[in-house]
């Protein structure tokens, strides 16, 4: 699932007229950046969820092989509450997720972190980013992890918005609109939030200073599938 519906204030003029998806980054719109990846990585469906500027972001992906649409009417459900509106669309099982404002510089991060999911120990897996190697990322981190990969809320590693989650956590929070926050919470209070720390550089493009950051960093080189 692609996460493509929230607001973009913080890209302040740029977000006036069209989702954040569609600013473009090295000549590509944001959205299409990541549905590479994802094609890449060739799951059953990709979901991308829809609300501000919906008609705009849908007229973008008319016709995307393989790319199905959640449109959240007539609110915006936050990450959580847009996983879970969106999974008779995903199907059964977990769910590989990704921000729609990043770009990325090394492995494809899907491909990376999906052979490193257990089922059997995890509730969710999130993939991570040492702060020296997060562009345009302000702060000490989000998270640390224990020997064996088990994240508890400190600063140190910062999460770069794809993760393995299974949905089955989601069923028991009773507000519509919520934020995976209250997931991760309940996982790790349980030793069931885990973390995988990516080996490439990672730019947020949540803010128009991260245009240019991420273009110079695609400059050095291409994601590799």
């Amino acid at each position: 699932m692609v996460f493509a519906a929230g607001f973009g204030t913080r890209m302040g003029a740029l977000t006036r007229d069209r989702p954040k998806p569609l600013i473009e980054v090295a000549g590509r719109a944001l959205i299409d950046h990541a549905l590479d990846l994802a094609h890449a990585y060739a799951p059953p469906r990709i979901v991308v969820n829809l609300h501000y500027r919906a008609d705009q972001l849908a007229a973008h992906l008319a016709g995307r092989s393989g790319v199905l649409l959640s449109h959240e009417v007539p609110d915006i459900l936050d990450t959580g509450g847009g996983l879970r509106a969106a999974l008779p669309l995903l199907g059964p099982g977990p769910v590989l997720t990704m921000n729609s404002d990043a770009i990325w510089h090394g492995p494809n991060p899907l491909l990376h972190l999906a052979p490193l999911w257990d089922r059997a120990r995890m509730g969710a897996l999130l993939l991570c980013l040492p702060p020296e190697r997060a562009r345009g990322h302000a702060g000490p981190g989000d998270f640390t992890a224990d020997g064996e990969g088990r994240l508890a809320r400190r600063p140190g590693l910062v999460f770069s918005g794809v993760q393995i989650i299974d949905p089955a956590c989601l069923k028991d929070i009773p507000e519509t609109a919520f934020s995976l926050n209250r997931a991760w919470d309940r996982l790790a209070a349980e030793g069931r939030l885990y973390g995988a720390v990516y080996p490439g550089g990672w730019c947020d493009v949540g803010h128009p200073d991260g245009i240019a950051r991420a273009e110079e960093m695609l400059r050095q080189g291409h994601v590799r599938d």
